[in-house]
Order: structure tokens, then C-alpha cells, then sequence
């Protein structure tokens, strides 16, 4: 199945349960002229903030391939260039679903399988 590279333009969100309770939730800035902003944060069971994070880096979509590359990491207010060299700075997932509200993909290696709900940025006509 054959993707558009525009589809993926915008704001996703997800966010899941583990099994100690703490909530992950993921938010993802696809920006068109091929870099994304990820943020990562996990709260505890009483919705403190335990981890944070956020990821730079470029992606690309080639027919029903996403592909992401990290250049740099957030932690704690401070930046971390990524090293290219290593492997795990690289993924690629093959896209099951993309549409206006859902973009669902499984990692390629790990067959983790990720959905991410586009948000919307303009809710009223005002």
C-alpha cells in the first residue's frame, strides 16, 4: 500500500498504560520540510513526572515505509547531539494505517506496533 508523505504533516499524540500504572504518552511534530520533535514523558501513579524527554531528528516516508533518524535529545533541560554512528539512532516501520485522525505502524525489527491520534489545532470556526 502506497502512503502520502503529506498525510503524515502535523501533531500526533498516543499515550498508554504500562503495568506498573505509570502513563506514557508521546508527542509527535512532523513538520514538512522533513524534521520531527518528539516528546516523551512517563507520570507515576499520581501523575507526577518521572522521566522526560525530547527527540530531534529527520524522517521520511517512502510508499508505506516511515522512517525517523535522531540528531538530538532533550534530557533535563539540556541538549545531547546523537551519535550517528549508532545503529539504534536509525528505525523504520511499515505504515498499517494512515488517515486524517490515526497513524498506526509497526517498528520493523521489534514489531512493536504504535497509534498515534492527529491533533486537532483548530476546534471551533472563530
Amino acid at each position: 500500500m502506497k502512503f502520502l508523505r503529506q498525510q503524515l504533516v502535523g501533531s500526533w499524540y498516543r499515550s498508554d498504560v504500562d503495568q506498573q500504572g505509570c502513563v506514557h504518552t508521546e508527542y509527535a511534530q512532523v513538520l514538512d520540510d522533513g524534521s520531527y520533535e518528539f516528546s516523551f514523558s512517563v507520570h507515576d501513579q499520581q501523575g507526577e513526572i518521572v522521566q522526560q524527554s525530547l527527540e530531534l531528528g529527520d524522517w521520511g516516508l517512502v510508499g508505506d515505509i516511515h522512517f525517523t533518524i535522531a540528531k538530538a535529545e532533550y534530557i533535563d533541560n539540556e541538549m545531547y547531539a546523537s551519535d550517528l554512528a549508532d545503529p539504534d539512532n536509525y528505525h523504520a516501520y511499515k505504515v498499517l494505517e494512515l488517515n486524517e485522525q490515526i497513524f498506526k505502524y509497526q517498528h520493523i525489527v521489534s514489531e512493536e506496533v504504535f497509534i498515534l491520534r492527529r491533533v486537532i489545532d483548530k476546534i471551533a470556526h472563530c
